[in-house]
């Protein structure tokens, strides 16, 4: 997955519920613009500026567009209205979160790593946000200049007139403003209208914001930022709070730590993938959904859920969710271990969708089918397997790549449990073998074909690393699977200690959770 190269400006103005419906809006004196001195100290305009709990991450914008914007408004060139709606407490922003969000971060010189965004995300920012804030703030700062620069140069008294006409006409311009008159609800069905126009919603934003108080968009978006950042559950009890944001942080943790770096050069990489904030948020999706299935597969849409008000439905969610990931990969005792390069990344060592949704799948069957003897087969045969999923990387990605998106989960769930199932029986497995068990018998031409490059690109890099690696990385002594010990290790007496095994390094060997405190005893 390439770096996320998107500027993060979701403290720059704050997230309010605006959910209070008054019959009559009490009358107020509306203005018509917003300038660069309602984001300054003392100010009244911006401290009151709110985006509504339905208003989409303001982390959109490349470093470029940040700066295209404050180019317009210092230039004098057309910047669109921003639309605002009044409520008896803030002015909530309808349209334009954006465009204001630039104008404070100039001022504030917070790109996504200053004093606000510190406080916003509870001094918890990550290596990418910070460096993509920097590249904003070179970028503007050799165009424009800081704000900073231009107070500076304000203070002045000998600066030359042209200069100094720049300045007033700057400071005082403003954006305009146009205002949604009406009740919540009309502001709200406002938000929608305007955002399936122009530059519509993302299918997992609209998902998002249309059931936002339901148990797994609150649970997502707890987990993308770790517990920080806007707390969509402030409604909650505190005691449900605490618990949702310490499990949103574990979660976050397990899944998508540490950051990828490519080319690919360390096999601790992150069961989930890129922490993109659109991709990170489908995975998360699709895999609360998978982990709160009963035996009848129900629920199994996000909707499906009742709006949750009092934590209870939420907490109860991730907690189902986090134990399934926690059996993926962890230090519980029934931890498998997987190895993420081996069962969640291709063969250019780019994290799989369909291979972490399928294990995902499968596991979660299983768990709810009390289908305990899976496990033990599973382990049984480890060794195999993992050979064929190493051994087969290019086949396997050539198959899925020929299934439609949404059965891609499905088949690799299926090869796996069939894999499992024919290995168990000690039968040979070939690629023909894989390919007929994925029904495209006729449709792959078995062989890798090799590149035209001379060059080694990142793909080339990461793929030669990740087999060259994993042909000295440490495996289980129990079922000879490979070992994840950066996340997943449980460390086994030799000779039990009811047999007299000693706790010296001697009597001690490095195997997975669930090889150690279930198939050896």
């Amino acid at each position: 997955m390439a770096k996320s190269n998107l500027v993060n400006l979701d403290a720059l103005i704050k997230r309010e519920d605006f959910g209070v419906n008054v019959e009559e809006q009490e009358t107020f004196e509306s203005f018509s613009t917003i300038s660069l001195r309602d984001f300054t100290k003392g100010a009244l305009v911006g401290p009151n500026l709110r985006k509504p709990d339905f208003q989409r991450e303001t982390n959109h914008w490349r470093p470029e567009q940040v700066l295209s914007l404050l180019e317009s408004f210092v230039n004098g060139d057309l910047v669109p209205s921003v639309i605002l709606w009044k409520s008896p407490t803030y002015l909530f922003v309808i349209d334009g979160g954006h465009r204001l969000s630039a104008l404070r971060a100039w001022v504030e010189d917070d790109y996504g790593d200053g004093a606000l965004s510190y406080e916003y995300f509870g001094r918890d920012i990550s290596p990418e946000q910070k460096r993509i804030a920097e590249k904003t703030r070179r970028l503007v700062n050799n165009s424009i200049g800081s704000y900073k620069q231009l107070e500076l140069k304000n203070d002045k008294t000998d600066i030359p007139a042209e200069e100094r006409r720049k300045i007033s006409k700057m400071i005082s311009r403003g954006l305009q403003v146009q205002w949604v008159k009406g009740d919540a609800d009309k502001a709200e069905q406002s938000f929608f209208k305007i955002n399936t126009q122009g530059t519509p919603l993302d299918s997992i934003e609209e998902l998002l914001l249309k059931n936002r108080k339901k148990p797994i968009p609150i649970s997502a978006r707890a987990i993308i930022r770790a517990g920080t950042g806007h707390k969509y559950w402030s409604y909650f009890s505190i005691e449900k709070s605490e618990s949702l944001e310490n499990m949103a942080k574990d979660f976050h943790k397990t899944l998508f730590e540490p950051e990828i770096k490519r080319p690919i050069k360390t096999l601790d990489l992150p069961l989930g993938g890129s922490k993109g904030v659109r991709t990170a948020l489908d995975i998360l999706i699709d895999f609360m959904v998978i982990c709160n299935k009963d035996q009848l597969g129900r629920p199994n849409k996000v909707d499906d859920y009742e709006d949750d008000y009092d934590g209870e439905a939420t907490v109860g969610v991730l907690r189902k969710s986090l134990k399934l990931a926690k059996r993926i990969s962890g230090n519980d005792s029934g931890s498998l271990g997987l190895h993420p390069a081996v069962y969640f990344y291709g063969p250019s060592g780019r994290h799989s969708r369909a291979m972490f949704m399928g294990v995902t799948e499968l596991l979660s069957k299983k768990l709810i089918n009390n289908d305990s003897t899976f496990f033990v087969k599973f382990t049984h045969a480890r060794e195999k397997l993992e050979e064929i999923l190493i051994g087969s990387k290019d086949l396997i990605a050539t198959i899925l790549q020929k299934h439609l998106s949404h059965k891609r989960n499905m088949i690799f769930s299926e090869l796996l449990n069939e894999l499992v199932n024919k290995i168990n029986k000690n039968e040979l497995i070939t690629d023909a073998d894989i390919v007929k068990m994925t029904k495209l018998e006729g449709k792959i031409v078995l062989g890798e074909v090799g590149g035209s490059n001379t060059a080694f690109n990142d793909e080339t890099k990461s793929k030669s690393f990740i087999y060259t690696a994993l042909k000295s990385a440490m495996k289980c002594p129990i079922c000879k699977g490979y070992l994840d010990p950066e996340k997943s290790i449980s460390y086994d007496h030799i000779q039990r200690k009811s047999e007299g095994g000693m706790g010296d390094s001697s009597n001690c060997q490095l195997t997975h959770p669930y090889c150690n405190q279930s198939i050896k005893n």
